[in-house]
């Protein structure tokens, strides 16, 4: 259970990007995100540094960008979201092309498009530093940036735990399919759901089982955390590319 946690697309590499200290590279994210969302709307200029700064991170991480594309699949909600903004927002409408009789706000383009603009380069990111730096060792940046030990130690359990629980639910699929159930319609999500009911009891249970083990052994209430390494070299490499970020930010604010 205490070996590396390498899923969820993550690929086993050596590059400067996945050298870097976990919890410089989560201050990295904070601060790029930040100033992405500090842009003024309209500057458009600021999100093209941002993104190539993106693209750097990814050439210099040697990422397989048809991946990292992959991942932006999270954003599909507020893709849907950005869509329906100009038909519901308020303002001047204009007509679509080809359409006619279908208007849209002015104001509601203007909005979807920056909202758009900002998630996309604030999911690309998360992408870079999830592909980037394993589970355990983002955790373990958690701690050391003096984060709510209980809400860390939740996480750490989590990463921990996360193939046990998803392997009892294969199980218990396979178990399903054993006796012919096929989820085909919405009539199969009472069972599915008395399904999730029972794996959430077993894994409550099995969280009490361990938590009494570790007090039985002389445990803690709280994972230790072993210290990244974390250098002035380090903290400059990670924040090099979000702080050109930070000065178009600035720099569009005030030209604004």
């Amino acid at each position: 259970m205490s070996g590396p946690h390498g899923r969820g697309g993550r690929r086993a590499a050596d590059s400067p990007v996945h050298r870097l200290p976990a919890r410089t590279k989560l201050v990295a994210l904070v601060v790029f995100v930040v100033a992405v969302v500090a842009a003024p709307p309209g500057a458009w200029w600021v999100y093209g540094v941002a993104a190539t700064a993106l693209a750097l991170a990814v050439l210099l991480a040697r990422l397989d960008v048809a991946a990292v594309v992959r991942g932006l699949a999270i954003e599909i909600p507020f893709v849907v979201f950005a869509l329906a903004l100009p038909f519901v927002a308020t303002g001047p409408r204009v007509a679509v092309p080809g359409l006619p009789d279908v208007t849209v706000s002015t104001h509601g383009l203007s909005a979807a498009a920056t909202f758009l603009a900002r998630a996309t380069l604030g999911t690309l990111a998360a992408v870079v530093l999830a592909s980037t730096t394993s589970p355990a060792h983002l955790v373990g940046g958690l701690r050391l940036l003096r984060l709510p030990g209980a809400l860390v130690d939740i996480l750490s359990f989590m990463v921990r735990y996360l193939d046990v629980v998803t392997g009892q639910w294969r199980r218990m699929a396979v178990a399903r399919a054993a006796r012919g159930f096929d989820a085909r319609d919405v009539r199969s999500w009472p069972v599915l759901a008395t399904s999730a009911g029972g794996l959430f009891v077993r894994s409550y249970e099995r969280g009490e089982r361990v938590h009494l083990a570790m007090l039985s052994r002389g445990g803690g209430e709280r994972l230790p955390a072993d210290p990244d390494g974390a250098t002035t070299r380090g903290w400059a490499a990670a924040l090099a590319l979000p702080a050109v970020v930070v000065l178009a930010s600035l720099t569009a604010r005030v030209a604004a």
